[in-house]
C-alpha cells in the first residue's frame, strides 16, 4: 500500500464497504520459488472479518497445508495522471488508484459446506442483475452440480488486517485535482475513470 498516509484516511468501515461491494480480488501467498496468485470472487462479511471463496482443487494454493497467511488485494476505480493537466510546473507522472487489501489466514472448508457457500454467492451477484430472475444451482442437473462440486474446494480467510489506498491527488490543490480529474476522464487511459474522476471530484475542498 502507498506508504503516504494522505491517502490513508479511509475508515474501516469504509474500506470494508469498498471490498464488500467489488467483492473480486487477488489472492496471494508464499509459493516455494513466487508467490502463488489466483483471481477470485469472495464473499465478505459486514464486519469485515471473514471472507469466504472456493478454489479448483487443481490450484496450487488448494493443494498447500493449511493455515495460509495470505493477502487479498481488491483493485477499483485507477487511471494515468499526465502531469500536464496540473497546470503547475515540475510535476511528475503518477497513477491515481483506489485498493483495499485483507491480509489474514485462509483454510480449506468441509466438502460440506461447499453448497452453501455457492448458493450464498450466486445469490449476491444474482441479486444484482435485477429484474433479472435469480440464476440458482437447483437449476443444475443434480449428476452433474455433484461433478462439478467435486472439483472446487470451500475456503475461508480470517481477515485480521484491513488496509485501503485511496490516491486521488489529495495533496495537490483543489483547482489542481480537479483540473487532473477532468483530464482523466477524458482521456480514459485506465479503468473506471469516470467513477474516479467523480470520486475525485467529490472530495472535500480545502478551507
Amino acid at each position: 500500500m502507498h506508504p503516504n498516509p494522505i491517502y490513508r484516511k479511509a475508515s474501516r468501515a469504509e474500506n470494508i464497504s469498498f471490498a464488500h461491494a467489488q467483492s473480486f480480488g487477488i489472492l496471494a501467498v508464499n509459493g516455494s520459488e513466487a508467490p502463488l496468485i489466483s483471481h477470485i470472487p469472495f464473499l465478505l462479511s459486514d464486519d469485515g472479518t471473514r471472507a469466504e471463496f472456493h478454489l479448483v482443487r487443481s490450484n496450487p494454493i488448494a493443494r498447500l497445508a493449511a493455515p495460509l497467511r495470505a493477502r487479498l488485494a481488491v483493485q477499483g476505480a485507477h487511471g494515468y495522471v499526465s502531469p500536464d493537466w496540473y497546470g503547475i510546473n515540475d510535476q511528475v507522472p503518477t497513477w491515481n488508484y483506489i485498493a483495499v487489501h485483507l491480509a489474514g489466514e485462509v483454510e480449506l472448508r468441509p466438502a460440506d459446506e461447499l453448497r452453501d457457500l455457492l448458493d450464498r454467492q450466486s445469490a449476491w451477484f444474482e441479486d444484482r442483475l435485477k429484474p433479472k430472475t435469480p440464476w440458482k444451482a437447483a437449476k443444475m442437473t443434480p449428476d452433474v452440480l455433484d461433478r462439478m462440486m467435486r472439483q472446487i474446494v470451500p475456503c475461508r480467510m480470517h481477515v485480521s488486517k484491513i488496509e485501503g489506498t485511496w490516491k486521488m491527488n489529495q495533496n495537490k490543490p483543489d483547482d489542481v485535482r480537479l483540473s487532473a480529474a477532468q483530464n482523466i476522464e477524458a482521456a480514459g487511459l485506465g479503468s473506471e475513470t469516470a467513477l474516479l474522476a467523480a470520486m475525485m471530484r467529490n472530495l472535500p475542498l480545502a478551507e
